[in-house]
């Protein structure tokens, strides 16, 4: 099996350091990602200027850093490396739950893989004020991918998402839904140049049997996803109230 790794935290995340190495079990690895971080990049692709990349070896693995966005380091690096079964995002510095996947560069690799026919599977570490302990999230992590990497090719882009400490087990859960208070926090530089922070504080309890949930109970959030954004109740709504034809 050929496993492709990225992120959008940068080539020298910790993170993916961890994910080439686990999944390295699985198969061959090699890791393509951003020369810098590219958190929150969404699934933002380079168009207008051309991309260009350099060797950047992880240990035993090889690896490539490239100037572009998320989705491009995938889409760059199924070019060059034939025959790519499956991209592994991750493991990102910080969870990606709920709303969160709308603008996650994490989700953007995996949904990329997608794009382009390929398993995508997107993986991410909730961060509290220090780094996550890999070494607790190793075995669930093996585990997650024993049961994501199987023959069985069901699970086409899932959101994988690690607590902050030694998982109690897996769940499998929906993608949660939570409106945020939305404010924007101000204060000033050095220079006394005003800089902007966006607040994203949940205004509303977590729902059981979702991404946040799970992980909030200390098991990893195993999330099954699509691409399709099609909303088929109302649009059958709308079809049977409104019909065009």
């Amino acid at each position: 099996m050929r496993i492709l790794v990225a992120n959008d935290d940068g080539i020298y995340s910790p993170g993916i350091a961890v994910l080439a190495e686990v999944a390295s079990k699985f198969g061959e690895v090699r890791v393509v990602a951003p020369d810098v971080e590219r958190s929150s990049a969404g699934h933002s692709i380079t168009a207008m200027r051309p991309l260009s990349y350099r060797r950047t070896p992880i240990g035993k693995f090889e690896a490539y850093r490239v100037d572009g966005t998320p989705a491009d380091c995938v889409a760059l690096g199924i070019f060059h490396w034939e025959k790519v079964d499956v991209v592994l995002s991750g493991i990102n510095l910080g969870s990606n739950l709920g709303n969160s996947i709308w603008h996650s560069g994490t989700l953007a690799a995996a949904k990329q893989a997608t794009l382009l026919g390929l398993r995508g599977i997107a993986l991410s570490s909730t961060v509290t004020i220090d780094e996550p302990n890999f070494d607790l999230l190793k075995p669930s992590l093996e585990e997650v991918l024993t049961l994501l990497l199987s023959e069985n090719k069901d699970f086409c882009l899932v959101n994988v998402n690690f607590p902050d400490e030694k998982p109690k087990g897996l769940r499998w859960t929906r993608q949660s839904v939570r409106h945020y208070d939305g404010k924007i926090v101000t204060g000033e530089d050095p220079l006394g140049r005003k800089h902007f922070w966006f607040s994203v504080v949940p205004v509303e309890e977590t729902e059981e049997g979702t991404d946040r949930w799970a992980v909030e109970q200390g098991f990893v959030s195993l999330t099954p996803l699509r691409l399709d954004l099609t909303n088929e109740k109302e649009l059958a709504a709308a079809l049977a109230r409104y019909p065009l034809a």
